[in-house]
């Protein structure tokens, strides 16, 4: 599949083990691990494993309010495609608190959880039963494998859950994960572009994840031709790439040919 757009990694400069020797990118997951069981809520964030603490209501109710912060940025979205999802099967990669994904699953969509922390599989799984949601699956992926018993899915939705690693490495991920998408399947990712790494400074992509996402390993912007490349020779149209936010978010919304 060739050479990514751009230089993102060395063996020399990165902590990151090469793709060759993790091939199911349990190793990779690991480093992930170390900070992705602290997820973003609202305009904090917060460890999911203190969330096993609240009473249901409780939990609810947190949701709720988090939810409702965030919708400054992601009210359009989940308008657009709250009946775009109804009926369909939905995998939420990286499913931290399920800010839109349990709303999208409240209005009828068949979402399964999927993320690398199990907590967060488990608070994503007392939500949708607090929130009656029928038709939900939930998956805790330690590595590449934990997806071979999964089926074919309408959507593949992947909410800034693709940036957090080197490029060669989200490759082998989305290649994983385009086994499970349906013929005519949408493809759809959040991302940060390249216009707020400039304007953050044009930093290596470690230092850029700490300064970012407070404390991540990896941060990379992505453009419609990195998401291209890694979910090659697949073929997708383009239904739509926007920039929002004032930049600081990207969207890319494809449809397999």
């Amino acid at each position: 599949m060739g050479s990514p757009p751009e230089v993102t990694m060395s063996s020399e400069q990165c902590q990151w083990p090469r793709p060759v020797d993790d091939p199911d990118l349990g190793r990779s997951f690991e480093i992930l691990r170390r900070k992705w069981g602290e997820v973003p809520a609202g305009s904090v964030r917060v460890q999911s494993s203190s969330l096993g603490a609240l009473s249901d209501s409780e939990l609810g109710h947190y949701w709720e309010r988090i939810h409702e912060e965030a919708l400054e940025h992601r009210l359009w979205f989940e308008t657009l495609y709250s009946d775009v999802f109804r009926g369909k099967r939905v995998l939420d990669i990286g499913c931290g608190l399920a800010i839109s994904t349990l709303y999208f699953a409240m209005n009828g969509a068949k979402v399964t959880f999927l993320d690398i922390i199990e907590e967060n599989v488990r608070v994503a799984e007392r939500l949708a039963r607090i929130k009656q949601v029928r038709d939900a699956g939930f998956c805790f992926m330690r590595n590449l494998n934990s997806l071979e018993p999964l089926g074919l899915y309408d959507v593949i939705f992947c909410c800034g859950s693709l940036i957090n690693a080197p490029l060669e490495l989200v490759q082998l991920e989305a290649q994983a994960l385009l086994k499970h998408l349906g013929p005519k399947g949408r493809w759809i990712e959040f991302a940060y572009p390249k216009e707020r790494w400039l304007r953050d400074g044009s930093m290596p992509f470690e230092e850029w994840g700490r300064m970012t996402d407070g404390g991540a390993p990896w941060m990379e912007w992505h453009d419609l031709e990195k998401v291209l490349w890694y979910l090659s020779p697949t073929e997708f149209d383009v239904i739509l790439e926007l920039p929002f936010h004032g930049q600081d978010f990207n969207w890319f919304d494809l449809r397999r040919k």
